[in-house]
């Protein structure tokens, strides 16, 4: 797919999230729903935040690696993972983190977020 977008952490940081084709409806699905708005929360070593979103499973997955974007159906869900913990259950996974991964550690609680075209913004 090689789309491009944006995600920042208000007082945190900004990470660049590349979509990939290993769910390109699910990640097509998402990329035309911009912009999008939920809470941010951590857990384990994942950020995610909830996306009134119901698009069923792709191509889920129940491994992930680091800097995996995924989308949880069960949530429903997007996914950041930025350690090596994984999934709950199975995720589909539709990017990649290309930059700015470390500044995740330090993201706690939930945050108020929202996602953009062309941006992602978790507040």
């Amino acid at each position: 797919m090689g789309r491009r977008i944006e995600l920042e952490v208000e007082g945190k940081g900004k990470a660049l999230i590349e979509l990939d084709s290993r769910n390109p409806r699910i990640a097509e699905s998402i990329y035309r729903s911009l912009p999008i708005e939920g809470v941010a929360g951590v857990w384990q070593e994942e950020v995610y935040f909830e996306v009134p979103l119901r698009l069923g499973d792709e191509n889920p997955s129940p491994n992930a690696e680091r800097g995996d974007v995924s989308y949880w159906e069960p949530g429903p869900a997007i996914c950041i993972f930025f350690g090596e913990s994984q999934p709950y259950s199975p995720v589909n996974h539709i990017g990649k983190v290309v930059e700015g991964l470390e500044f995740f550690r330090g993201v706690g609680g939930r945050r108020e977020s929202s996602i953009e075209e062309g941006g992602l913004a978790l507040l």
